[in-house]
């Protein structure tokens, strides 16, 4: 019997895909700017229908798609019929850029092929183990429910799947293993998870709270929005697009990306400095607050393009949490791949781990059909 699953992970202005045959990757690809000037096609529909055109889909048995927000409705993949699309346009709101691309990703699958199972694996699912405590904003009870107005949580397939796999790199069980998983990219978050449940996570409502990131504010006091609206009489939208398109590494420095400010710092830059010392101080603090959340932690795992490759950054976070047996050996720092970057009999094991997203979702979303088989 053939094993082959289809992964589309539809972004705001690119398609993802990747096509599994077992747990080899028989094809994988990008396409980029959709929608936008220059060449690209013309809206998610048809990049779908391009990828579909292109691929052998000979024995397909499955097809996951990646979507950004499940609510307070969905804790755990789910295959996808009528009221299951109807439930994820109920959450546009929630998640105006992604949820609407990862409509038209699954209605264009199902339309192609209608005898195929499709699976919708949420990338707030992960995080409906948070504590009532966790999740809860301290606002007007009634307006917050009224609103949906909650910490969901996001990056869930990459804190899933690398919380896992670092249990197994410690060869020992995950119900046991307590992690901080550290998924630093140019959107980036942290994770406490908790014998393989979130208990808490930096971002929140939107993927725009917790830890700095490539275009995006991070924590912020809410008075910063009242003062820009009254004072700087920038419209809601204006301040929308500042902080989530304008702010984080981009806004210190004038770029995204972090081996461009590293390579700043190193040639002297003082706002490339600035931007260093701030970014790497709010993931200090989350790593602090979530090991006493945790009360041990067995693991710290560092996951994603920043965090897979910026040894500097890496290395400056953790530094001088010596006395919570948090310590990085600098020459496995400097090195590459999956590993342990701590040294030998350290309290605290350091990894990092490259994440796979795509691959947790073609798991997740075999395991729906398996249980519907």
């Amino acid at each position: 019997m053939t094993d082959r699953v289809l992964v589309l992970n539809c972004g705001s202005s690119s398609v993802k895909f990747r096509l599994y045959d077992g747990e080899s990757v028989a094809d994988k690809g990008t396409v980029e700017r959709v929608g936008e000037p220059g060449g690209g096609p013309a809206d998610h529909e048809s990049a779908v229908r391009e990828i579909l055109d292109r691929l052998d889909l000979t024995g397909l048995t499955a097809v996951g798609h990646r979507v950004v927000h499940g609510g307070r409705r969905f804790s755990e993949p789910v295959l996808i019929d009528d009221a299951v699309i109807a439930a994820i346009e109920d959450l546009v709101p929630l998640a105006p850029l992604h949820n609407p691309a990862n409509l038209a990703g699954i209605r264009v699958t199902r339309e192609s092929l209608p005898d195929v199972p499709q699976v919708a694996v949420f990338d707030t699912a992960f995080h409906h183990t948070l504590p009532e405590a966790a999740a809860t904003y301290a606002i007007d009870r009634d307006t917050a429910q009224r609103c949906g107005i909650r910490r969901y949580g996001f990056h869930g397939t990459s804190h899933a799947y690398v919380s896992r796999h670092t249990a197994e790199l410690l060869d020992r069980p995950y119900e046991e293993v307590n992690v901080i998983t550290l998924h630093l990219g140019n959107g980036a978050s942290a994770c406490a998870v908790q014998g393989g449940r979130s208990v808490a996570t930096s971002m929140g409502m939107s993927p725009l709270e917790g830890l700095v990131m490539g275009t995006r504010s991070g924590d912020l006091d809410p008075t910063v929005i009242f003062h820009l609206r009254r004072e700087g009489g920038m419209a809601v939208d204006e301040i929308d697009d500042l902080l989530n398109h304008r702010s984080g590494l981009l806004g210190l420095t004038g770029v995204n990306d972090m081996r461009e400010v590293l390579a700043r710092r190193d040639a002297g830059d003082a706002a490339a400095a600035l931007a260093f010392d701030v970014y790497c101080r709010r993931i200090t603090g989350y790593v602090g607050g979530y090991y006493a959340l945790l009360g041990r932690v067995d693991a710290i795992t560092f996951t994603a393009g920043v965090g897979e490759h910026a040894a500097p950054v890496r290395a400056a976070t953790l530094a001088g949490l010596d006395r919570l047996g948090i310590t990085v050996d600098p020459a496995r720092n400097e090195g590459s791949g999956d590993r342990v970057i701590s040294p030998d009999g350290a309290e605290v094991t350091v990894c990092v781990i490259s994440t796979d997203e795509e691959r947790e979702i073609a798991r997740e979303t075999r395991a729906v059909v398996a249980a519907r088989d």
